[in-house]
């Protein structure tokens, strides 16, 4: 193997030099952060029982979503995802902070969950079958030429 890339012209040796430190290069992660999550010296500032809904916002900014029943709450969620070469992507960190409200608007709790914290929920995937039957788009449009009738039609007489 020596005597083969000692014979390699200077240029060659270059050029497999940098084939290989691109190759190294092209397997390492990737990570991309998605989200936001306020810093616990903001969350601090939250009083429980004391803040609303407006004073929570001003204080931390607009939430990442928010609770679909009654607007009960605001979700701060932020992840950290690692792309590593050709592998799957994966989730490498997870963190929601959680706010809650009573039905007066006032702060109730502020929870912080991890990815440790969450269950992999699958996803149930049920497909509504349509009335129409495995008929080419010829065959459906030209299959009702013997089913017509005038006398259906609004407006003629006999």
């Amino acid at each position: 193997m020596l005597k083969v890339v000692n014979r390699l012209k200077p240029a060659s040796k270059t050029l497999v030099f940098a084939a290989c430190l691109a190759a190294v290069g092209a397997c390492t992660p990737v990570f991309k952060n998605h989200g936001y999550v306020p810093p616990p010296e903001d969350l601090a500032k939250i009083k429980v029982g004391v803040d609303n809904r407006d004073s929570v916002e001003e204080t931390i900014g607009a939430p990442t979503a928010s609770g679909v029943v009654r607007d009960s709450g605001f979700y701060y969620v932020t992840s950290r995802i690692r792309h590593y070469g050709p592998k799957r992507p994966k989730v490498v960190s997870r963190e929601l902070v959680a706010i809650s409200f009573d039905q007066r608007g006032v702060v109730r709790n502020i929870e912080r969950f991890g990815l440790e914290d969450g269950y992999v929920i699958v996803l149930d995937r049920r497909v509504t079958d349509s009335n129409v039957e495995d008929k080419g788009f010829l065959r459906q449009l030209l299959g009702n030429i013997g089913n017509f009738n005038p006398a259906n039609i609004p407006g003629a007489s006999n």
